[in-house]
């Protein structure tokens, strides 16, 4: 049984008709950017995340520093960032002008530890960037009231979160500005790149929507050196198309993890998503951790099963900081997470059986005496 990391084109299929639609609708109106459908779009995702703007953008990275720019966060500024996170989330932060301090998640949810943020703001911190990491709400509560006692902006990167809720509320709502990707393998997908800002703060969306029209509030009229991140007409009709299955394919996601969670539970030697009672992840990924990640992926692969690793290099350890003088033992949690983390098959298309395939395959390798019994930090006690 061969299974893919996540089917594209099962979801496609299941939207055709209505994607072909969107498809000739935009090609015979002529119009192809900054038009009718993006504008509905924008209307309908800030409904959908609870906010009262949203500006849709060329792609997940362009969204975060597009906020950046808009809150005037730039050189001599440092902003909080977790250690363990893509590296575009740290490169938004450098694009501005300005200095990202990692600070280590908590090692059981992944997310931004909040009990160790306080300690890393200095005079110069201006914002605090949290990751809804795998699609999970990071402890967002704790981190506004840090941020609130400092007088510092709170920037959700919601690039994995479409739909995630915390304590009720719907990612993206959480903080003063929130950045989502609209990359193709994401919950809420493009068939391309696209990105969106959302936010409740009217003068913060004004100077995203004039950054990203470069610069201009009515064309031709340019009052700051602005960008082209424009979210275009197809991709937004795409997505207004996917917008409405969303919370049906975040609900499949939500079964598959509850399978997953029970045929896994008690294989040994391998830690298991963690989930606070306040959360309601949408399972962009399903990661689980093993201390012989490589000779398992390996196994999976020889069973056709297709896992990736989200991430293996730490942005601390990665080539494009290396200025920054960090070295190996840096940040530990971000470098034990790095080494050990397994992204299971996951998407709502994901086929009939394959829970059972991917324990097989893993209870095989494993019962062969591969990291069988060894603890690992975040083992559930």
């Amino acid at each position: 049984m061969k299974i893919p990391f996540l089917d594209l084109k099962t979801s496609y299929q299941e939207l055709q008709t209505e994607v072909d639609d969107a498809f000739r609708r935009i090609m015979n109106s002529g119009w192809y950017i900054m038009g009718k459908e993006l504008m509905l779009f924008e209307e309908e995702f800030a409904a959908f995340c609870h906010t009262r703007y949203c500006i849709g953008v060329g792609n997940g990275l362009e969204a975060l520093h597009l906020i950046m720019r808009g809150f005037g966060i730039g050189p001599g500024d440092e902003v909080i960032v977790p250690s363990n996170t893509y590296i575009a989330t740290w490169l938004a932060i450098s694009y501005a002008g300005a200095t990202p301090i990692p600070v280590e998640p908590d090692e059981k949810t992944y997310n931004l530890n909040p009990s160790l943020v306080e300690r890393a703001i200095t005079v110069r911190t201006k914002a605090i960037m949290p990751v809804h990491l795998y699609g999970q709400p990071a402890d967002m509560d704790s981190i506004n009231e840090i941020a609130e006692n400092h007088n510092l902006k709170v920037i959700e990167d919601a690039a994995q979160a479409h739909g995630a809720r915390y304590k009720g509320r719907r990612a993206g709502s959480l903080g003063h500005a929130a950045a989502f990707s609209f990359y193709p393998s994401k919950n809420l997908g493009a068939f391309g790149d696209g990105g969106a800002v959302t936010t409740d703060d009217e003068a913060i969306a004004e100077k995203v929507r004039i950054l990203r029209n470069y610069g201009a509030p009515k064309k031709y009229f340019h009052i700051s050196k602005g960008y082209n991140s424009r979210l275009d007409e197809m991709q937004a009709a795409f997505l207004r198309v996917k917008l409405g299955r969303l919370d049906i394919w975040n609900k499949r996601r939500a079964d598959i993890a509850g399978c997953y969670m029970s045929a896994l539970r008690e294989v040994p030697g391998l830690v298991l998503p963690y989930v606070p009672d306040w959360a309601e992840p949408v399972w962009h990924l399903f990661v689980v951790r093993h201390q012989d990640r490589d000779g398992l992926q390996d196994r999976m692969r020889s069973d056709g099963i297709e896992t990736l690793i989200h991430y293996p290099e730490p942005p601390h350890l990665s080539g494009a900081y290396s200025d920054a003088g960090w070295k190996s033992g840096a940040f530990p949690v971000a470098e034990r997470i790095a080494s050990s983390a397994l992204s299971l098959p996951m998407g709502p298309h994901l086929p009939a059986g394959a829970v059972d395939a991917v324990k097989r395959s893993i209870q095989g390798y494993i019962s062969e005496g591969h990291g069988r019994g060894r603890h690992m930090p975040g083992d559930a006690e």
